[in-house]
């Protein structure tokens, strides 16, 4: 039996202890161990309504609610792993509210309608060149003769 299934087997009731940055990384909500650590750091992180520390360690049954990129999910532990496996393994280490897919959909769902405006933009940044064509443009002659003639008083 290999470690990762050994790890995944005792889910239920596992009597290993496991610390919350490693649970969230080992159920892939984030990439990494440090992301994790870090997200639980700034208290984007509550464990059964509390805000966690790193070192938590989470049992079957307690509610957590976490936040990755800008949806909140509530998931409710299932099972305690602290191996990194496949992503349906570690689909069943938790179980996420219905409410929390029901948020999750609307929140696609406005994404879907209404993009971000940011998006559209194709060009970017001017380069080099262009914002040499644009100093040369704003420093023509003939802008340069109209902010000459340019007067506030009436004798002109």
């Amino acid at each position: 039996m290999s470690r990762a299934s050994r790890a995944l087997a005792c889910e239920p009731d596992c009597p290993g202890r496991v610390r919350l940055d490693k649970w969230l990384w080992a159920a892939r909500f984030y990439k990494t161990r440090a992301l994790a650590a870090e997200t639980i750091e700034r208290g984007r992180v509550l464990v059964n309504g509390v805000v966690a520390k790193a070192s938590r360690e989470p049992r079957v049954g307690d509610v957590i609610e976490l936040r990755t990129g800008d949806v909140i999910r509530t998931v409710v532990v299932r099972g305690l792993s602290t191996v990194r496996g496949p992503a349906p393994q570690a689909a069943l280490l938790y179980e996420e509210t219905p409410e929390s897919i029901a948020a999750r959909e609307r929140y696609a769902e406005l994404r879907r309608l209404a993009p971000e405006p940011a998006a559209t933009l194709t060009q970017g940044r001017p380069t080099k060149r262009d914002r040499r064509r644009i100093e040369a443009w704003r420093t023509a002659p003939e802008q340069r003769q109209w902010n000459a003639r340019w007067s506030a008083s009436l004798d002109d």
